[in-house]
C-alpha cells in the first residue's frame, strides 16, 4: 500500500516558504517522523507542494497532510481535491489537534496530540476498513523513538538547514501565546542522550539543528548530552531560553559542544508585559547581561521579539531597535502577536472579542488580525515593517556581524536570509 504525505504551501507568508531559488529554510520533522513510523509494508512518499505542483490523481491508498496554521487554508483546499478524486486523506498537527472539528470538514480522520502511539493503530484500522474519525494521542515516552525517514526529501532543496532533529519535548512554562504546552504538554521530556548522539552520528554531517523548543530546559541532561558532543567536534544549533546566561557551566558545555548560536525569545523589554504572558522567569532588567556573557562564551544570539502586546504602544519599534543595537544582537527576528488556535491568547482575545480576521492564511505572525490595545493596528504593522527594514540594512547587518570572527559566517548568512524577508515588506516612513 501507498502512502502519500504532503506538506502545504502558503505564499503570503515571510515564514516557512522558499526563496527564488527553491531553498528552504529547516527541514521539519513531521512528516519524516511520521514515514519512520510507518510498517515496511507500506510505500511512503513527501510530496512538498511549495516547490511541487499536486497531482490528485497521484496512486496512493492514504493521503496524510500537516502544516502550520497559516498552511491550513491551503491543506484544507489540498484535502478536499484528494477526497473529491476518491482518496482517504487523515490530517494531524498543532492547528488540527486545535480544532479538530474544522479539519474533519475536509478528512476522514484526524489524529489529535503526538502520533507516535496511534499511527500503526490508524493504518491497521485503515486496512480492515475500520477508520474512526479521531485518533487522540498520549504523550509519548521518548525512548527508542523512530529515526525521521530523511530519504524522503529532496535533499538538493535545503542548506545547512536539511539535518534537523530533536532531542526534547515539552515545555513547564505555558506561555500564554504559544502552542507548544498544549500539544507537547507541561512535563519536560528527554530521549535518552545516547540515542541522539547515534542519530547525529548517522546523520554524517558536522553541522544540524537541533529543532527543540528549549534545548537547555532541563540543565542537567543539557550538560550529559553536551558532554557526549564534544568529542565529535560538530557545528549546531537550537532554541535555548536565556537563563542559559545564568549557569557558567551550562553556557560553556553549549559552546564547547559546537553549539554555535541560540535562537532565544526575549520577546519583551516590558516586564509586564513578560508577567503578562506568564513569562515573568525572563527579567528584562537583566537582558543586556546575559547577552553578554553568551556573546562571550563565543555563541551568536538570534533574538526574537513580539510586537503588539497589551503594554506595547508605538514607541515599543524604537525601544527595540535601540536595544538590538546598543547591545549588538546578532540577528532578530520580530514577530506580531498571533492568537494561534490551542493558546490561552487565543481563548482570551476570543472571549474579548478582539479577534478581527480567522483567514489562518494570515497567521503566520507577519500580518495583525486583533485588535491591540496601545496602538492601532496600522501602526502595529507599519511599526514591525519598519524596524524589520532597518534592523537589515546593509550598515546595521555589517555593524552588527562584524567584530568576532567566532561564527562570523553564520550571523552574515542569518543576516542576509532576513534581509531579503526585509526587502519584502512595504517601505513606511523611517523611525
Amino acid at each position: 500500500m501507498k502512502l502519500l504525505l504532503i506538506l502545504p504551501d502558503n505564499k503570503r507568508s515571510y515564514w516557512g516558504g522558499v526563496s527564488n531559488s527553491g531553498k528552504a529554510g529547516f527541514a521539519r520533522l513531521c512528516l519524516t517522523t511520521i514515514a519512520g513510523l510507518t510498517p515496511e509494508d507500506w510505500e511512503v512518499e513527501i510530496h512538498d507542494a511549495r516547490v511541487k505542483a499536486i497531482d490528485y490523481n497521484v496512486r496512493a491508498d492514504l493521503v496524510g497532510i500537516t502544516g502550520l496554521t497559516s498552511e491550513m487554508p491551503r491543506a484544507f483546499e489540498i484535502a478536499d481535491g484528494f477526497r473529491n478524486a476518491g482518496h482517504t486523506v487523515v490530517m494531524g498537527g498543532v492547528h488540527v489537534s486545535a480544532l479538530p472539528e474544522e479539519a474533519l470538514e475536509h478528512c476522514d480522520a484526524v489524529v489529535i496530540g503526538e502520533a507516535e502511539l496511534v499511527w500503526a493503530g490508524l493504518l491497521e484500522d485503515f486496512k480492515r476498513g475500520k477508520l474512526k474519525e479521531r485518533y487522540r494521542a498520549e504523550l509519548c515516552d521518548m525512548k527508542n523513538m523512530a529515526i525521521p525517514s530523511r530519504v524522503l526529501l529532496d535533499r538538493s532543496m535545503y542548506g545547512s538547514g536539511f539535518n534537523t532533529l530533536q532531542a526534547t519535548r515539552g515545555c513547564p512554562f505555558n506561555c500564554d501565546y504559544c502552542t507548544v504546552t498544549s500539544f507537547f504538554g507541561n512535563k519536560f521530556r528527554v530521549r535518552p542522550s545516547d540515542e541522539v548522539i547515534a542519530e547525529v552520528k548517522d546523520l554524517n554531517t558536522n553541522k544540524f539543528f537541533f529543532m527543540d523548543d528549549n534545548i537547555v530546559g532541563r540543565p542537567k541532561y543539557a550538560k550529559e548530552l553536551f558532554e557526549k558532543l564534544i568529542p565529535l567536534q560538530l557545528s549546531w544549533g537550537s532554541q535555548a531560553s536565556i537563563t542559559i546566561a545564568k549557569d557558567p557551566e551550562l553556557l560553556k558545555l553549549y559552546a564547547r559542544s559546537g553549539g554555535k548560536y541560540a535562537f532565544i525569545g526575549f520577546e519583551s523589554l516590558s516586564q509586564k508585559n513578560l508577567e503578562k504572558m506568564k513569562k515573568g522567569w525572563n527579567s528584562a532588567e537583566s537582558y543586556s547581561e546575559s547577552v553578554k556573557k553568551i556573546q562571550k562564551a563565543g555563541i551568536s544570539i538570534v533574538s526574537s521579539f513580539v510586537f503588539g502586546l497589551d503594554e506595547d504602544d508605538a514607541n515599543v519599534f524604537q525601544n527595540t531597535y535601540d536595544f538590538i543595537i546598543k547591545n549588538n544582537i546578532n540577528a532578530a527576528q520580530y514577530h506580531i502577536l498571533t492568537p494561534l488556535p490551542g493558546t490561552v491568547t487565543y481563548k482570551e482575545m476570543e472571549s474579548e472579542g478582539r479577534i478581527t480576521d480567522r483567514d489562518w492564511s494570515r497567521y503566520h505572525t507577519g500580518e495583525v488580525v486583533f485588535k491591540p490595545r496601545g496602538m492601532s493596528a496600522e501602526e502595529l504593522l507599519d511599526g514591525y515593517h519598519r524596524i524589520f527594514r532597518k534592523t537589515y540594512s546593509i550598515q546595521n547587518i555589517l555593524k552588527r556581524c562584524i567584530g568576532d570572527p567566532r561564527g562570523l559566517s553564520f550571523r552574515l548568512g542569518a543576516n542576509l536570509s532576513y534581509r531579503k524577508k526585509a526587502l519584502k515588506m512595504p517601505r513606511t516612513p523611517g523611525f
